[in-house]
């Protein structure tokens, strides 16, 4: 299902390339908030190293994550 407005057009229609880009920034940004409260609730006050190192793990594979920066996150956590 796409959500449509009342008079049936598709909200991203009339939106420039660039007004889309904006957009999807903002939403990008608004998740990482999330996900930077989250971890900040679960772990506290830590270093923003460690904050990097969480928000990646929440989106790369633990092969990659173990593979490059040595960083496990069934033994660290997310």
């Amino acid at each position: 299902m796409v959500w449509r407005r009342r008079d049936g057009e598709h909200p991203g229609r009339r939106m420039t390339p660039a007004e889309k880009a904006r957009r999807l920034g903002e939403a990008c940004r608004a998740v990482e908030q999330l996900a930077r409260a989250r971890i900040r609730a679960q772990y506290g006050d830590i270093p923003e190293t460690e904050m990097k190192l969480r928000l990646a793990a929440l989106r790369l594979p633990r092969a990659l994550m173990v593979r490059v920066f040595g960083w496990d996150p069934d033994i660290h956590g997310y």
